[in-house]
């Protein structure tokens, strides 16, 4: 037996998606189904799922990290914190 789903989205959003799947040959009802399939395909999420993250400034603080002298850990050290956090139960 078929169930319904709700969802409320802002309406510039609906109809901007039901623009995109239009020209895709889908109804939005059509590309929902589509994305539930996939999640149960995939076992999660079809897509990646993230923070935007400035790289550019990312590589900045790195360099100037190191141009103050500072070292990074290595793999190796930053496993052994972890699992020494782990062990004291110290949550990350």
């Amino acid at each position: 037996m078929a169930k319904t789903i709700q969802v409320r989205v802002d309406e510039e959003l609906k109809n901007s998606a039901d623009v995109l799947f239009t020209s895709l040959g889908l109804d939005t009802s059509t590309a929902i189904r589509m994305f539930l399939v996939a999640s149960t395909e995939k076992g999660g999420i079809p897509f990646s799922v993230g923070h935007n993250i400035d790289r550019d400034a990312v590589i900045k603080d790195s360099i100037a990290h190191r141009r103050m002298g500072r070292a990074f850990f290595t793999a190796e050290q930053s496993l052994a914190n972890m699992r020494a956090a782990i062990e004291t139960g110290i949550n990350a």
